[in-house]
């Protein structure tokens, strides 16, 4: 009987995935190594340009193999030793393996690439990227996934394209504060066995950690995001944590009853402490609540806002349109040198900050609206001349076509675009071309070492429009 079970157990083993042997050809936009196999794109994470590697097949489609890196047989000169004991499990930074001054010319080629797309851009100047003068432990904010296996708590990232956790509860990227805080929570959850949530049989209590760091006052808010409202265990925890870490000085509760990816619910509660984080970046003091978007690298966010306030050159009789504000960073920088500044953001938290914020840095002449952005720029024709100048900083998608055409029509003098995304950056600066908006120059700024994502900053004029000479008739002229 017992043979026979054996066999069984045998009979049901997957066979072993098959290994290929692939040339590297480059890496796509988001870091990956590709080459070809039997006429199909093979898509390698941890691979580099011009390496030989030896890969097994994870998935297999029409068009298109996702495969594992295995061995490197022929490694690329370029290759150094990760710095992370976890990237070939976690897979979240795809060019931690590529020495520092090859990711820089990446990201320049990815610009650089985004704008050579359109015609309208292809005499576009673009900067030599800004370097981070940090390239780890710069992140000052992390949103971690709970997850368990074999009774051991996990606190990490998703593994990519499963529901498996890869603890990185020592992330080299994260600041030293985030991974002792994750630390201390992972032991915690486990001492006093707290239910974590399980996505596949969609059972369990904590789902997400959230964690914050102000690094000039080296505080930390914490956001244990759970599947409904928890007084106890979350208090326990939040204790526990503020005994073990001094540095934490909010512990927040998000309820995201939902079964979809979607981190943050609606509910937010306050369980100890503070509630929002206190921050500074650049010349601002910044109050920044749970579940407001905030950029996580300090020093690359803080060149950003001097750039924008450079470009804009603005006068004490000035207005100043910041379109995406958030939390208000670009906004109550230009404030400083202008009459009025108007921010514009969907997200009503985010403009209780901003306003917040505003009053914390004594800038009255600062005002945030929440709302559609279409809408509100279109009002704002009423009241904003031309002659403004126009901040716009959206998310990856970049903007809906009527939200350029509605910023066009204020008619300011200058429009500077921040952008997370080389190819919606081209995208809508190519839209403003046809609105009239020429872009004189772009500086790419290396906001998140170890990954592919480059942030841009663009500067547009407006572009000097074509007159006609008067024509008469033959005798007639003057």
């Amino acid at each position: 009987m017992e043979k026979k079970q054996n066999n069984a157990r045998k009979s049901s083993r997957r066979p072993p995935a098959p290994v290929l042997e692939i040339d590297i050809e480059h890496l796509d936009e988001q870091g990956i190594g590709t080459g070809r196999s039997g006429g199909k794109q093979v898509l390698v994470a941890g691979a580099l340009a011009g390496e030989k590697v030896a890969v097994s097949i994870e998935h297999e489609g029409q068009r298109r193999i996702i495969g594992r890196l295995r061995r490197v047989l022929q490694p690329s000169p370029e290759r150094r030793p990760s710095p992370c004991a976890h990237a070939n499990a976690c897979l979240g930074c795809s060019l931690i393996h590529l020495q520092q001054p090859a990711q820089s010319a990446f990201k320049q080629r990815q610009v650089g690439e985004a704008l050579a797309a359109y015609p309208s851009l292809r005499q576009t100047r673009v900067n030599p990227l800004w370097e981070a003068p940090q390239p780890l432990g710069y992140r000052t904010s992390a949103k971690l996934a709970f997850g368990k296996q074999r009774g051991a708590v996990r606190v990490g990232l998703y593994r990519r394209g499963s529901h498996d956790v890869v603890d990185i509860a020592d992330c080299p990227l994260h600041h030293p504060l985030i991974n002792r805080i994750a630390q201390t929570v992972r032991e915690e959850v486990q001492r006093q066995n707290v239910y974590v949530y399980d996505p596949i049989r969609l059972r369990g209590l904590l789902r997400y950690l959230l964690v914050r760091v102000s690094p000039g006052a080296n505080k930390a808010m914490v956001t244990f995001v759970t599947t409904e409202r928890n007084f106890r265990e979350v208090t326990h925890l939040a204790k526990w944590l503020k005994k073990k870490v001094p540095e934490v000085i909010s512990v927040q509760q998000n309820v995201n009853p939902s079964s979809g990816n979607v981190i943050f619910g609606r509910e937010t509660l306050r369980v100890l402490g503070a509630p929002d984080l206190i921050d500074a970046v650049g010349e601002v003091r910044l109050r920044i609540s749970p579940t407001s978007f905030f950029q996580v690298n300090h020093d690359q966010a803080a060149r950003i806002y001097a750039l924008v306030r450079q470009w804009a050159r603005l006068s004490p009789k000035d207005t100043a349109v910041d379109l995406y504000c958030g939390i208000g960073g670009i906004a109550l920088n230009l404030a400083r040198d202008c009459a009025r500044v108007i921010g514009i953001e969907a997200v009503e938290e985010a403009v209780r900050n901003a306003r917040e914020n505003a009053r914390m840095n004594q800038l009255p002449n600062c005002q945030f609206r929440a709302g559609d952005a279409a809408d509100l720029v279109q009002d704002l024709s009423l009241e904003v001349e031309p002659g403004a100048v126009a901040v716009v900083n959206p998310p990856r998608s970049g903007c809906e076509r009527e939200v350029l055409e509605a910023l066009a029509g204020l008619q300011p003098r200058a429009l500077i675009y921040v952008s997370c995304n080389p190819g919606t950056l081209a995208r809508d600066l190519d839209i403003f071309a046809q609105l009239g908006y020429r872009t004189e120059e772009v500086q790419p700024v290396d906001m998140f070492p170890q990954t592919p994502h480059v942030e841009s900053v663009a500067r547009l004029v407006q572009a000097p429009r074509e007159t006609k000479k008067p024509t008469h008739p033959r005798g007639k002229q003057g």
